[in-house]
């Protein structure tokens, strides 16, 4: 497996990634290319945090690239937190699958990752990106609703994420989405569990609900990090049409 460090000009910033390629497999070409999961993180965390460094090294081991990045305004990204918004966030995802659709290692085929927020800025672009095959998408314990989320902590938004809540703008998950695989931890403390099987409701097939028994938020214990893991990774590699030769 590789590692490469990309930087893409959103508007007046950059975004800053790692690109995690797999090895090419026995008698393989060395140029052989794949497709590609976009791992997009939530609130308060960055592609540094946990979760997207074990991505980056189990996706590949699957055949599968993954590109792990930070939001405008998170770790290593220009811009301010506080300015950073659904719709930028929107914009940054799509930053980032241009700039991989360009890169000779990547063969097209995308698919995205997202974990509470990230999930939910996941479906909002699955649902509006223009052009080329649909995204299949996973989510992480990510919200159907940002109206009503007694767990999160509004200060952590910031101001402009607040606003575009209150505006009405993206405050609810699209609907209609396909290629939808929700997983839910049933003892989610931050985005209750209704909010999976609202998602897995509004979406359209093929779709799935897998919840995680006994699972937080934050998938903290290694066994529920795993499960998820093992769920995403199936459900990625099937839809992206990934051989278990590749595993």
């Amino acid at each position: 497996m590789s590692e490469h460090r990309f930087r893409v000009t959103v508007g007046a910033d950059e975004v800053a990634g790692v690109l995690h390629l797999p090895a090419p497999g026995p008698g393989a070409a060395r140029s052989a290319a794949v497709p590609c999961v976009v791992a997009c993180h939530g609130m308060g965390a960055s592609k540094e945090s946990d979760k997207y460094l074990l991505l980056g090294r189990e996706l590949p081991a699957a055949g599968l690239a993954l590109a792990r990045f930070d939001f405008r305004g998170s770790g290593e990204s220009g811009g301010r937190h506080e300015e950073a918004t659904i719709e930028s966030r929107v914009a940054d995802v799509e930053a980032v699958l241009d700039h991989l659709a360009k890169r000779p290692e990547i063969d097209g085929r995308f698919g995205l990752l997202g974990s509470s927020l990230g999930g939910y800025v996941a479906l909002w672009v699955a649902a509006t990106r223009a052009g080329g095959a649909p995204l299949p998408v996973v989510t992480w314990n990510a919200p159907a609703s940002l109206r009503d989320l007694p767990g999160a902590d509004p200060e952590q938004a910031g101001r402009a994420l607040v606003a575009e809540v209150l505006r009405g703008e993206r405050a609810e998950a699209p609907a209609g989405v396909a290629r939808v695989l929700v997983i839910q931890a049933d003892r989610d403390e931050v985005v209750p569990p209704a909010h999976g099987r609202l998602l897995f409701a509004r979406a359209a097939e093929p779709r799935a609900l897998h919840v995680i028994a006994g699972a937080d938020h934050r998938l903290t214990d290694p066994g529920h990090r795993a499960e998820a893991l093992a769920r995403s990774r199936d459900w990625l590699t099937r839809h992206l049409s990934v051989s278990h030769a590749a595993r």
